[in-house]
C-alpha cells in the first residue's frame, strides 16, 4: 500500500499516468446504472485502514460491485479476467469499447478529483524519484574511440530490427462519435456508428438495450448535423466540396446497411434526404417571396426567378458534382425545387387576385419558369422523365376564365366611356384632334399583347373577347355617327370645322378595321361574325362621311357644271377652270384624311365629276347640225377630258378606268362612217356594261343621225352585248358610271315630210328638227287648258 500511495494509485489528488483528463461536464448519453450512487460515501477498507488519504475507486464513486468483483478475482488467483475484472482493466484494455456509461463515471471521477486539495510538492518529488529509480542508472555514451572502427576489421552488422505486432483498433466511445459528428467527420461517423450498432445484439441484454439507445442518439445528431448541412449548402458561400461528399458517403453507407438490415429495420436515410432536400427548397422559396418585402405578386414572382436562378446554379455548379454519381443529386433538388414551387403558385391561384396579378402568374407559370428555369437544366436526366405541372389544367382553366370575364367587363365600360369623351367635342366650335381609334387600340392591344406571353388557347380566347367588345363598341360607334349628321344643328358649324370633324371621324376607320383583322386572324372561327359586324360598322360609317363631304363639295361645283354644254362652253375653259379649281383647293382639305379612306373618296369623286360632266351631254343640251359642230364638241370633249384626267392624277385618284369615258363619246360624234361608229360603240359598252342602249340613241340624236337603217345597226351592236353572257349583271357601286346618269326619252326619226300642228311642212325638213321626241298627245281639255 505504501507503494501504491506512492504511486499515487490511492490518492484521488494525483491523476493516473497514462490518461487523458476528461471534461467535467455531464456527458448526454450518461444514463447508465453505474452512476446511481453518490460519489461522497465515506467508510473504511476491507483491511480496516481509514480511506480518508487511501481511498481510491470505493470514495470516489462508490464502486462496491468493482470492489467485489476485484476482490473475487484475486482470490480466484486471475484479476484481469472475466466479470470480475477491475474497472481499469476493463475501460483502458485494448480492443474493448468504452460505452456512455463508463465515460460518465469517469467524468465524474475527473469532477472529484478537480475538487480535491492541491497536492503537497513534496509527495511529487518522491513519486518522481521512486521513478528514476525504477529505471536505474543513466546508460554511458560510448567514447569516441569506440566508436572508430578499426582498420582491416569487418564493421558490425546492424541488429535485425523487430516487426512491430499490428496496432489493434480500437474502437471509439459514444461521447468520441459524437465528437466526430459535431466536427461533421460524418462518413467516419457513420462508419463508427454502424460498428456500435452490430455490436449491440451480440451483448448481454441488459447491454444491448443500452446500446441500442446509444445507437438511436447517435442517429438523430447526425441526421440533424446532415439536414443542416443540406440547408448550408444551399446558401453561398456554403461548405466545401468535401462536406457535401461526407454526406453522399453516408447515404451511401446507409443504404447498403439497409439492404442488410432488411424492411422492417431499415432506416431509409435516402429518402429523408429527399424530404430534407424539399424542406430547404421550401424554406428558401418561402424566405426570398416574403409579401412583407416584396409587395405585389409581380414582385414576388421576380424574387423568385432570382432565388431559383441562383440556388439551380448552386446545384449545377458545386453541388450536384460533389454527390456520388448514384445518388442523382441533381433530380432530386430539382424535384424538390419544383414541388415547393407548385405548393407557393397554388396557395397564389387559391386567392383573389387583381387581373395584373392573374396575368403575371400565368406569364411566370407558361413562360418564365420552362425558358430562364427549366433550360437551365438537363431534363432527361430525371428518374420519370418529365415534371408535373406547377399548376393543374382546371386551375389554369380557372385563372384563364377570370381573367377574360375581367378583361370583358372593363373593356366595354372603357370604350364607352372613352366614346362618350369624344362625343363631347364633336358639336363643339373649336376643333380638337379626335384620339378615339387610338385610345380603343390601347386598350385592347393591352390585353391582345400579353396573352402571347401565356399559351396560344389562350391567345384565341382573347382575342375572341377583345373582337367581341370591338364589334359592339362600332355599332355604338356607327348610330352616334349617324345621330350627329342627321342633327340639324351640326350644319350650323362652320364648313371648315363640319369638315374636319367629318374628316376625323372617317380617321378612326383604318385603325380600328386593322385591329379587327388581326383580331379575327388569330381568333378562333367563332371570331368571324364579330369581325363581319366590325366591317359593316366601319363601312357604313365610311360610307356617310364620304357622302357628306362630296355633297358639300359638289354644293359648291354646281354653279360651274351648270354652264357645261351652252354654246359659251365651246369658246370659253370658265367652267371648266372653275371646277378644276375647286376641286384642287379642296383636296388640301382631303388630304388630311389617311391614305385608305382618301383614296375610296378621290376615287369617288373622279366619278361623280364625270358623271357630273356628261350628264348635261346626254341630256341633250346642245345638238349637232353639222360635220362642223361635231368636230368641235369633238375637240372640246377630249381638252377637258385631258384636264380633268391631269387633276385627277394629281390628287393621286386610282379609278383611272374613268379616262376613256370622255373621249369614247368624243368619237361616237365625229365620226362619219356606220361601221367606224359600230366599232366604237361596241368598245364602249364592253368598257362600262352599265351602258343601255338609250344612252347610245341619246348620243345618235346628239350628233344628229337621221338616217334609220344607220341608227338600227348601231344600236344592235349595243343590243346584242347587252344580251351576251354576262351583259346584263350589274357592275359594282365603285364601277357603276352611266347608271347614275337619267336616261333620255326616246325619240323617233321623221323620215318623210309631214305637217305637226300649224309647222309648215319646210321647217320640218331643217336637220335640227329632223329627230322629235315621241311624246302621247295630251287630252283635248289638257290642250286647251293649256291654250289658255
Amino acid at each position: 500500500m505504501p507503494i501504491l500511495k506512492s504511486l499515487g494509485v490511492g490518492d484521488p489528488k494525483v491523476p493516473r499516468a497514462g490518461t487523458l483528463p476528461l471534461r467535467s461536464s455531464r456527458n448526454p448519453f450518461e444514463d447508465s446504472p453505474a452512476l446511481e450512487e453518490e460519489a461522497g460515501q465515506s467508510g473504511t477498507l476491507p483491511n480496516g485502514t481509514s480511506c480518508g488519504r487511501r481511498a481510491t475507486l470505493e470514495k470516489l464513486a462508490g464502486l462496491a460491485h468493482f470492489r467485489l468483483g476485484w476482490t473475487a478475482g484475486r482470490r480466484a488467483g486471475s484479476p484481469g479476467d472475466g466479470q470480475g475484472r477491475s474497472f481499469l482493466a476493463r475501460v483502458l484494455a485494448p480492443g474493448t469499447r468504452r460505452s456512455s456509461a463508463d465515460f460518465g463515471l469517469l467524468t465524474r471521477l475527473q469532477g472529484f478529483r478537480t475538487h480535491g486539495d492541491e497536492e503537497p510538492a513534496g509527495e511529487a518529488a518522491r513519486r518522481l524519484a521512486f521513478l528514476r529509480l525504477g529505471r536505474g542508472p543513466k546508460p554511458r555514451r560510448a567514447s569516441l574511440a569506440e566508436r572508430v572502427v578499426p582498420a582491416g576489421e569487418a564493421a558490425p552488422e546492424p541488429p535485425p530490427k523487430v516487426q512491430e505486432p499490428p496496432k489493434v483498433k480500437e474502437p471509439l466511445s459514444v461521447l468520441e462519435i459524437l465528437g466526430l459528428i459535431q466536427k461533421r467527420e460524418l462518413a467516419r461517423a457513420d462508419e463508427h456508428i454502424l460498428e456500435l450498432e452490430a455490436e449491440a445484439p451480440a451483448e448481454a441484454e441488459a447491454g444491448a438495450g443500452r446500446r441500442a439507445r446509444d445507437v438511436a442518439l447517435l442517429y438523430e445528431a447526425l441526421q440533424r448535423e446532415l439536414w443542416a448541412l443540406v440547408r448550408e449548402a444551399l446558401a453561398a458561400p456554403g461548405p466545401g466540396a468535401g462536406a457535401v461528399a461526407q454526406l453522399g458517403r453516408v447515404l451511401q453507407q446507409e443504404e447498403a446497411a439497409d439492404a442488410r438490415r432488411g424492411p422492417g429495420a431499415a432506416r431509409k436515410l435516402r429518402a429523408r434526404w429527399v424530404e430534407a432536400v424539399a424542406r430547404a427548397a421550401r424554406e428558401r422559396l418561402e424566405e426570398a417571396a416574403a409579401p412583407g418585402a416584396r409587395g405585389a405578386l409581380a414582385g414576388q414572382l421576380e424574387a423568385l426567378r432570382a432565388r431559383l436562378l441562383e440556388d439551380v446554379g448552386a446545384v449545377r455548379g458545386r453541388l450536384a458534382p460533389a454527390y456520388p454519381a448514384g445518388l442523382r443529386a441533381g433530380a432530386v433538388y430539382l424535384r424538390g425545387y419544383h414541388e415547393a414551387l407548385a405548393e407557393w403558385l397554388g396557395a397564389a391561384a387559391r386567392r383573389r387576385l387583381p387581373l395584373a396579378d392573374r396575368y403575371a402568374l400565368l406569364h411566370w407559370h407558361h413562360q418564365v419558369y420552362p425558358r430562364e428555369i427549366l433550360g437551365l437544366v438537363d431534363l432527361v436526366a430525371l428518374e420519370n422523365g418529365e415534371l408535373g405541372p406547377l399548376l393543374s389544367a382546371g386551375t389554369l382553366r380557372g385563372l384563364e376564365d377570370e381573367c377574360v370575364t375581367d378583361v370583358k367587363a372593363q373593356t366595354r365600360a372603357a370604350l364607352l366611356r372613352v366614346l362618350q369623351e369624344d362625343e363631347e367635342h364633336w358639336g363643339s366650335m373649336d376643333y380638337r384632334p379626335s384620339n378615339l381609334a387610338q385610345d380603343v387600340c390601347e386598350l385592347l392591344e393591352e390585353h391582345t399583347e400579353r396573352a402571347p406571353h401565356i399559351s396560344q388557347e389562350f391567345v384565341e380566347r382573347m382575342a375572341h373577347c377583345c373582337l367581341g367588345g370591338l364589334a359592339e363598341f362600332l355599332q355604338s360607334f356607327q348610330q352616334r355617327v349617324e345621330r350627329f349628321h342627321e342633327n340639324p344643328g351640326t350644319r350650323e358649324l362652320p364648313s371648315e370645322t363640319y369638315i374636319s370633324r367629318t374628316i376625323s371621324l372617317v380617321n378612326c376607320g383604318p385603325p380600328l378595321r386593322s385591329l379587327a383583322e388581326r383580331l379575327a386572324r388569330v381568333g378562333p372561327p367563332e371570331s368571324e361574325p364579330a369581325r363581319e359586324a366590325s366591317a359593316i360598322a366601319l363601312d357604313r360609317v365610311t360610307r356617310l362621311c364620304h357622302r357628306v363631304l362630296a355633297e358639300l363639295l359638289f354644293q359648291e361645283l354646281q354653279p360651274h357644271f351648270d354652264k357645261l354644254m351652252r354654246r359659251k362652253w365651246l369658246s370659253s375653259s370658265e367652267a371648266l377652270d372653275g371646277i378644276v379649281g375647286t376641286l384642287g383647293a379642296q383636296a388640301l382639305a382631303l388630304r388630311r384624311m389617311q391614305d385608305e379612306p382618301y383614296q375610296v373618296l378621290v376615287a369617288e369623286l373622279h366619278r361623280r365629276a364625270l358623271v357630273e360632266y356628261v350628264r348635261p351631254l346626254l341630256r341633250g343640251r346642245l345638238r349637232c347640225r353639222s360635220a362642223r359642230t361635231r368636230s368641235r364638241v369633238a375637240g372640246r370633249l377630249r381638252e377637258d377630258a385631258a384636264q380633268l384626267q391631269r387633276l385627277f392624277r394629281r390628287l393621286e385618284s386610282q379609278a383611272s378606268w374613268l379616262d376613256q369615258v370622255v373621249p369614247h363619246l368624243a368619237e361616237i360624234l365625229q365620226l362619219e362612217d356606220t361601221p367606224s361608229i359600230q366599232v366604237e360603240v361596241g368598245v364602249l359598252v364592253r368598257d362600262y356594261p352599265d351602258i343601255r342602249r338609250k344612252h347610245v340613241a341619246a348620243l345618235l340624236d346628239i350628233r344628229g343621225l337621221r338616217n334609220t337603217a344607220a341608227r338600227q345597226e348601231i344600236l344592235a351592236v349595243a343590243r346584242d352585248l347587252e344580251l351576251s353572257e354576262g351583259g346584263t349583271l350589274s357592275p359594282p357601286r365603285d364601277r357603276a358610271f352611266f347608271s347614275d346618269i337619267p336616261v333620255p326619252r326616246s325619240s323617233f326619226c321623221l323620215g318623210l315630210p309631214l305637217f305637226l300642228g300649224r309647222l309648215p311642212v319646210s321647217r320640218l325638213a331643217r336637220p335640227s328638227l329632223a329627230c322629235l321626241p315621241l311624246r302621247p298627245r295630251p287630252p283635248s281639255s289638257l290642250r286647251a287648258r293649256a291654250q289658255r
